[in-house]
């Protein structure tokens, strides 16, 4: 699969290699330090529990002709999700007084998976490889993943500072379904509001 910008430069496969965990990890931190920091922080704790606990049967891997890494997409199934720690995996990285508090919010931040639908779980770029079309390109490359596993239906969440993305989301053909308040976790999360948008595998 190759994206407008990058043409056949581009090549997205499933996982991740070994020696990239590190460098996924941080891709993902710098993504969402912004949603998560405020819980996950210190950042090197942060980038500890990540990069321990990334799972690559859940990745889609973007990268140039030469092989270097510019950008993942993870999805969740029943089976697992592309980050899928539990809370000893949050200890070894916090201590149990940490996990527990943490463990305890983020619990309150899961999405349900449901049945016959792929739920995304984040795309993040390298910061010099933006603006290319790499998001765009996993973004389908996710459509295509679901299509193939006979899924009908995409879904996928977007915060309300967000407005990129969301936009990104629209123009592939993802729509709405419902918005959700985070309530007093706003305080937490820097963000006031998660829009779930969906978009069937057929189109």
């Amino acid at each position: 699969m190759t994206s407008k910008h990058l043409s056949d430069q581009l090549t997205i496969t499933p996982g991740f290699r070994p020696h990239d965990r590190e460098l996924v990890a941080k891709l993902f931190w710098h993504a969402f330090r912004g949603k998560l920091g405020k819980i996950m922080w210190p950042e090197r704790r942060a980038l500890d529990f990540v990069a321990a606990n990334l799972d690559p049967d859940f990745a889609l891997a973007a990268r140039d002709h030469a092989g270097n890494l510019l950008g993942v997409a993870g999805f969740k199934t029943s089976d697992g999700a592309l980050l899928a720690g539990d809370l000893r995996s949050l200890a070894a990285s916090y201590g149990w007084f940490g996990a527990l508090w943490r463990g305890a919010i983020l619990g309150l931040l899961e999405r349900e998976v449901e049945p016959d639908v792929l739920l995304m779980d984040g795309i993040f770029v390298a910061r010099t490889a933006r603006g290319q079309g790499v998001g765009t390109a996993l973004l389908h490359a996710i459509c295509d993943t679901a299509r193939a596993r006979g899924l009908s239906a995409v879904r996928l969440d977007v915060i309300d500072v967000n407005p990129r993305a969301r936009a990104l989301y629209q123009r592939e053909g993802f729509v709405e379904i419902d918005t959700q308040d985070i309530g007093f976790l706003r305080y937490l999360m820097n963000f006031r509001s998660s829009s779930r948008m969906q978009r069937p595998t057929g189109d």
